[in-house]
């Protein structure tokens, strides 16, 4: 049997079958996830100094780190970098 090799659509949750608003905010929160827990790794940060940096509790930082994209909105990354 062949396998068929698709292009990416460049949004993996699109390519996934999200509908397209949704596949956007998938993508932008992932995004924004990756770039804070960077932040956090770069700096060598604890969670407990992250939650303080980033005005959060540590339980918090946790989710963003294991990735647990269903429990943040883009405003909650977003308001966490500002």
């Amino acid at each position: 049997m062949a396998t068929t090799i698709e292009e990416s659509s460049g949004n993996v949750f699109a390519d996934l079958g999200f509908e397209p608003e949704e596949a956007l905010n998938l993508r932008v929160r992932s995004d924004l996830m990756i770039e804070i827990s960077k932040l956090i790794q770069d700096r060598g940060l604890t969670q407990t100094a992250a939650a303080g940096l980033l005005r959060v509790t540590q339980p918090r930082i946790s989710d963003l780190v294991r990735g647990k994209i269903d429990r943040f909105s883009v405003d909650s990354l977003i308001e966490m970098l500002g």
